[in-house]
């Protein structure tokens, strides 16, 4: 009976993992701009995978949260960082766990250099 409980346990988290990714996609500065005036906007530090994080918010775990929180990897985006995205105009990965939208900034596109 406990290897049936942890197989559906292990079912419903692919289920929601693959759930979360339908959700995901890359947008631009220019897209997100209407949700930060929302005040949603929440960074995601690069070293965290985005749909773990996107898991334990939509789980509402606390404890997680707060220790990603004091350690600075996931955080609201500040007036700060809406001025350097309005100049560099970056892309970012995104998911929605409603209300919030969780980003990461993607890398940059190399620049074409003339040979």
């Amino acid at each position: 009976m406990e290897a049936q409980l942890l197989d559906t346990e292990a079912e419903d988290m692919a289920k929601d993992s693959s759930a979360l990714n339908r959700e995901t996609g890359v947008l631009t500065w220019q897209e997100l701009v209407r949700f930060f005036a929302r005040g949603v906007v929440i960074k995601v530090d690069k070293t965290l995978d985005l749909l773990a994080v996107g898991e334990r918010v939509a789980a509402d775990d606390a404890v997680v949260m707060q220790e990603w929180l004091d350690k600075s990897l996931v955080s609201r985006a500040s007036d700060d960082d809406a001025r350097d995205w309005t100049e560099r105009q970056p892309e970012f990965w995104c998911l929605v766990t409603a209300p919030w939208v969780l980003v990461q900034e993607c890398d940059p596109k190399p620049a074409n250099k003339p040979h």
